[in-house]
């Protein structure tokens, strides 16, 4: 229990997919202006991150491994990624118009989101178990979550603020991500100490 809390912990603040791998970075920075689409962006993630990994953990483990299949392990995850996408697509548009509508061109995105097969191929490498990478999945969207929401709303205080023209737009909103990418540094090894 003990290393599935600290696995679980460590996705969310230690080893955050967007602020410390850098994974995920096009929806982190194109659909943050707005809270609401930030935060259903998140959701969305969070939702395909746990249905891909536990469709394709099984994949890798009784069917690429066994066969000497591990190659083809990135086209089949990418796959799958794809198709589940698609199915959250579907649903958000059938029951969640509103929210399929605020996030465009972002929710196909999602299929691209490096975020997505990064999380799918870590827990294989990592060699967690199932219930290991659900969680580590699970932690990951939570922390693709905190960074949206926090960087959401650093967005929002920068629009009100006096700007320099030259920093104005995307290079204010790079050093912005930057400061709070930094600000999850300070967690390296406290989850650690908390439990040994």
């Amino acid at each position: 229990m003990t290393k599935l809390i600290i696995i679980l912990l460590s996705a969310v603040f230690i080893n955050n997919y967007v602020l410390v791998k850098f994974l995920g970075i096009c929806p982190f920075l194109g659909v943050s202006k707005k809270l609401n689409s930030a935060f259903g962006m998140s959701v969305a993630v969070i939702f395909v991150m746990l249905i891909a990994t536990a469709v394709t953990w099984p994949i890798q483990m009784f069917l690429l491994e066994p066969n000497d299949m591990e190659y083809l392990q990135t086209i089949v995850f990418i796959l799958v990624i794809a198709a589940l996408v698609q199915l959250v697509e579907i649903i958000l548009k059938k029951f969640i118009p509103s929210l399929h509508k605020s996030l465009g061109v972002y929710l196909p995105l999602i299929t691209t989101n490096c975020a997505v097969l990064g999380v799918t191929i870590l827990n294989i490498d990592e060699g967690y178990t199932f219930v290991e990478a659900m969680v580590n999945s699970l932690g990951s969207g939570l922390g693709f979550v905190l960074a949206m929401v926090m960087f959401s709303g650093v967005r929002s205080t920068m629009e009100g603020s006096d700007i320099p023209k030259s920093f104005r737009g995307l290079p204010i909103t790079l050093i912005a991500a930057a400061i709070t990418s930094l600000s999850f540094l300070g967690f390296g090894g406290v989850i650690e100490n908390l439990f040994s």
